[in-house]
């Protein structure tokens, strides 16, 4: 039988509050998601489906600490220092994924509809996780994509892309529609028809067959230091380095735009 699940208060993982359940009051998510301009998306709360590792697993201590942010205690560990790159630097570096926490993305953030409590997301992940298995990807690998940095299977999995397809299907009824805002910043990077039809239908333009699990270590690195900056990381994970097993998934909530996420609740796959 799977563990019974923490809930994490709202405030970057303190336990501050308990989830609210139903028939109490609507929990944070729960106002007005507005798709005709009359609801600020700047200070609304945002949720996704993410893959994270248990917080005591030494790859979420590996991870947490190349970026600098705890997203399951909201601790700020001391970051690596790196031979190639001031510690300055580096920070500045992982600006980006310390926004998010470490983790990979399955069902990518997203606004709740109007009137959808957290709980009612909660409640139907904990529903999804119950009824799947853990799964081995095999070994993981620190590669470049497009500039930055993550950690990757080294091998494509079936299943892997199996899970984040059905992440995106079955838990697309809680997101309210894309922002046109929110639209328009998407279409300035440049788009294939079909990622922007993804991006009209999935609130993302990165799903299905455009789909890649990573697990981010850093924001885009200058051409001149990405090589070592690789090279001191593959060191770093080496100690730690085994092969990758999915055994459940994550919610995790922003919010406002600018906070940074935080692990609301980790559902253990219980079947």
């Amino acid at each position: 039988m799977a563990a019974a699940p923490v809930r994490f208060g709202a405030v970057v993982g303190v336990l501050i509050r308990p989830v609210a359940l139903s028939g109490q009051a609507a929990a944070p998510g729960a106002v007005r998601h507005d798709v005709i301009g009359a609801f600020d998306v700047t200070v609304a709360a945002r949720y996704a489906i993410y893959f994270s590792p248990r917080s005591d697993d030494r790859l979420w201590v590996f991870g947490s600490t190349v970026i600098g942010y705890d997203a399951a205690s909201g601790t700020t560990p001391e970051q690596p220092m790196l031979a190639c790159i001031s510690a300055e630097e580096f920070h500045a570096r992982t600006e980006d994924p310390r926004q998010y926490g470490f983790h990979a993305t399955l069902k990518p953030p997203f606004h709740l509809k109007d009137g959808v409590p957290l709980d009612h997301l909660l409640d139907a992940a904990q529903e999804f996780a119950s009824a799947r298995s853990a799964f081995e990807v095999g070994a993981m690998e620190v590669v470049a994509i497009g500039g930055f940095l993550a950690l990757v299977p080294a091998a494509p999995s079936a299943q892997l892309a199996a899970l984040a397809d059905d992440c995106v299907r079955a838990f697309d009824r809680f997101r309210a529609p894309l922002a046109e805002a929110d639209r328009e910043r998407r279409l300035k990077s440049p788009l294939t028809e079909r990622q922007i039809a993804y991006l009209d239908q999935w609130g993302y333009p990165y799903v299905f067959e455009e789909f890649r699990f990573h697990m981010t270590l850093t924001g885009r690195l200058h051409h001149d230091e990405r090589g070592e900056v690789k090279r001191a990381l593959c060191d770093l994970y080496r100690p730690v380095a085994a092969p990758l097993v999915i055994d459940g998934i994550s919610v995790f909530e922003q919010t406002a735009r600018g906070e940074r996420f935080a692990l609301v609740e980790r559902l253990g796959f219980g079947a």
